[in-house]
Formats: structure tokens, C-alpha cells, sequence
């Protein structure tokens, strides 16, 4: 059954119009009245609803009951990632959505390619959301991850450690010595891994992130690319 996300506040017995992209979506699949779909919002599960009208630019739904339905990972892993280029980021988001994880935040590192700052930086955003929103709508997740704004890696390491922080930070690390992260597991306050880009975090960088608080781990010997590194990281840890 097709799953739209619903930007709006759900309630059973509702009639309402949907978001001009869920609408879209569901014209272009061209569903008819008393079709059957499926919206989510968000705040948690699923409603069932059903097509009432399909309008030229408009379509709406009655909505029906609430399914206290959640597909969430049983530990959250927030990802903090030197942002890799072109359209590595996109499948990052895509994937780390896929696979649970409950925040990512872009970061703009001494060795990163991609470079953002205003109105550019919260377009990219909005673009990364919206790819986010895709892959939950694709994965059966009923609470869309966080995409965070994009900050410089030292003024988002400054802010690391204050109240309602994971428990738990982490850095992945290519240092002789390094502890595996193979087999580590997390409580329910959850874990945050940071990730350098493809040139990895510099010297400095790292050795702020441990100055901070931040362990560092190794995910084996092999050299992995950026954004595979950060997902394997939060498939080891999301106890997936």
C-alpha cells in the first residue's frame, strides 16, 4: 500500500487536503477516490485513510485509525559526518535513514570538499530532508530523522557534552592502537559517531574530538570511503 508523509497534524476521522508533494505523489500514481493509502506525520505510527477527491492540483483524504506501528532501530546512533561531495551525501542520507538512524549532522571539516554556508547551506538541507522523508516514506519508518544544520566542526564540537547529549562519543579513527568498534554496544541514551570526509578528519580535529570526551574506534584495516565508514559504524551499533 503507498505510504505518503504528511506534514501536517493527523487525526483519526480527519478530512483534509494533503501537502502539495504528497499530493503529487499521489497523482502521479493516479489513485482514485476510495483508494487506500497509508500517512504518517512523524510524531509516531501510521494512520490508514483513503482517497475522498482527486482535484487537478489538489487531492484529499479521509483518515482513518491510528497504528501505534514503529520500525525504529533498538539503539539510537546520531552521525556527525564530514560532509562528503557530489552526491555522496544524498546516498549517506538516504542509506543512514534506511537503516535507523535517529540524527545526522553535516559538518564542515579542515579536509572536506564540500563547502556551505547560508542560504546554500539551508537549501542543502531542505534537500537532505526531503531525501530523508523519501526513504522512510520507501522504508516503512514512522519518524523521520533529524538533518541537522549544517555547522563548522568547531563550533559543533564546542557544543558537545552539555544536558540531553548521548551518552556515549565516538570517533572513528585509522590510529595504530585503536579499539574495535566490533562488538561494543550502547544504552538507551544512544551513541554519537563522528566521521570525518574523504580525506578523513585532520590530526587536529581528531585529537579535539578525544580532548572532548570522544573514544576512538576502528572499524578494521581496511580504508573504507566516507560514506561507507559512517554507515557501517551505525549498523554495528544500532543493533540492527
Amino acid at each position: 500500500m503507498p505510504r505518503f508523509h504528511c506534514s501536517v497534524p493527523l487525526s483519526a476521522g480527519a478530512s483534509l487536503a494533503l501537502p502539495s508533494g504528497a499530493a503529487r505523489h499521489v497523482q502521479v500514481l493516479r489513485m482514485q477516490p476510495g483508494d487506500a493509502l497509508t500517512l504518517f506525520d512523524g510524531t509516531g505510527g501510521e494512520y490508514a485513510a483513503t482517497v475522498e477527491r482527486m482535484g487537478r492540483s489538489d487531492v484529499s483524504v479521509t483518515v482513518g485509525a491510528h497504528l501505534a506501528v514503529e520500525r525504529e532501530a533498538p539503539r539510537a546512533v546520531h552521525l556527525a559526518v564530514g560532509m562528503p561531495a557530489n552526491e555522496r551525501m544524498d546516498w549517506l542520507v538516504e542509506k543512514a535513514t534506511e537503516l535507523g538512524v535517529a540524527s545526522i549532522q553535516p559538518l564542515a571539516t579542515a579536509h572536506g570538499v564540500l563547502r556551505l554556508a547560508g542560504e546554500r547551506a539551508e537549501k542543502k538541507r531542505a534537500h537532505w530532508e526531503a531525501i530523508a522523508v523519501a526513504a522512510c516514506e520507501q522504508c516503512g519508518r514512522n519518524r523521520v530523522p533529524a538533518i541537522h544544520p549544517v555547522q563548522s566542526f568547531s563550533a559543533w564540537l564546542e557544543a558537545q557534552g552539555g544536558p540531553g547529549a548521548p551518552a556515549a562519543r565516538l570517533v572513528l579513527s585509522l590510529a595504530e592502537g585503536t579499539r574495535s568498534l566490533a562488538g561494543m554496544t550502547t544504552d538507551g541514551q544512544g551513541t554519537t559517531v563522528l566521521s570525518g570526509p574523504e580525506g578523513g578528519l585532520s590530526a587536529a580535529e581528531e585529537q579535539q574530538a578525544i580532548a572532548r570526551g570522544f573514544a576512538p574506534v576502528t572499524l578494521g584495516t581496511r580504508v573504507l570511503r566516507a560514506e561507507t565508514a559512517a554507515l557501517a559504524a551505525l549498523v554495528s551499533l544500532a543493533g540492527l
